[in-house]
């Protein structure tokens, strides 16, 4: 599908510190994560495609539109910022409704009505912001992003503080927004909350890109590194000096009730384990990758920078 934001070998720098350097990418519809180590330039990005930063060099579109040239998009995209943006004397329905105002959004006390629903915080929305928690804070600034029916929506660490019941409403949320065809972008340092949302991640390492596309396609990539799998099995000691003279094995180590198994190809010792198993009289009982993950994945990203 077509990008709906195009970023050009972007690059922002602050003085001497460059935060953002020669990033070129780009996202459509759906939900995209986007990782990466405290100062890997995640946030800076994200200003940046919001209009709130210039680029120091290059170009970001949204929507085909240059946001720092033409506010008008800015009634079609919304950023849900890392830090306590809320006034903590408006209550949350009175915050909302302002975001509705701003965004000059038809019948903004309904906007703000049907904006609290969606974030479960409809019961609590007449009292004041100073006294929600941080994960209620959290919901009324989604609240206040959706309000305008955004097309392109950008949520940095949106689930910071929320408790694992408001985590789950949250990510189910954007996985809609994304099914429904609008682009989200969410910047989270919690990757397996990642992974339940979406199987793209844009991940960056020291403000430069480190990897983009699926878990499965980044960890497939990485040739350099063989692919670790634990073998539990009948005989482990036996089914291990059997291995180490296959072919795209290399490396068997014996764990506690358990085979740790370094192949080259993950493919060729998934077609090969049950021949060698069963030449030597050995039951498999259970087979699972041990770097498949989206926190492995990552680990490997930033050592490898």
């Amino acid at each position: 599908m077509t990008d709906t934001i195009v970023v050009d070998e972007l690059s922002k720098w602050f003085g001497p510190k460059v935060a953002v350097s020669e990033v070129t990418i780009g996202f459509g519809p759906g939900v995209t994560g986007l990782l990466g180590p405290n100062g890997a330039g995640k946030t800076t990005l994200l200003r940046v495609v919001a209009g709130l930063q210039r680029p120091s060099q290059g170009n970001v579109t949204v929507l085909g539109i240059d946001p720092r040239s033409d506010p008008s998009v800015y009634q079609r995209m919304a950023l849900v910022p890392e830090d306590e943006a809320v006034y903590d004397r408006l209550t949350a329905r009175e915050f909302v409704e302002l975001a509705a105002r701003l965004a000059k959004v038809d019948d903004p006390k309904g906007r703000a009505t049907r904006a609290l629903e969606t974030v479960d915080l409809v019961v609590p929305a007449d009292r004041d912001l100073g006294g929600f928690s941080k994960g209620m804070r959290q919901r009324a600034k989604v609240a206040a992003a959706l309000v305008s029916d955004p097309e392109v929506i950008l949520l940095d660490e949106p689930l910071n503080g929320a408790d694992p019941i408001q985590r789950a409403q949250l990510i189910t949320l954007f996985k809609e927004l994304g099914a429904a065809g609008r682009t989200v972008i969410v910047s989270s340092h919690v990757l397996t909350e990642v992974e339940r949302m979406t199987h793209r991640v844009v991940a960056m390492v020291d403000g430069r890109l480190a990897a983009v596309g699926s878990v499965a396609d980044i960890r497939a990539a990485m040739t350099d590194r063989p692919r670790l799998v634990f073998v539990e099995c009948s005989d482990p000691r036996r089914l291990g000096a059997a291995l180490l003279g296959t072919e795209g094995v290399v490396g068997a180590h014996l764990e506690p009730a358990r085979l740790r198994v370094e192949a080259s190809d993950a493919g060729a010792l998934a077609d090969r384990l049950p021949a060698v198993a069963l030449e030597n009289g050995i039951t498999i009982s259970r087979l699972e990758p041990a770097d498949e993950s989206l926190e492995s994945v990552f680990r490997y990203l930033v050592e490898g920078n």
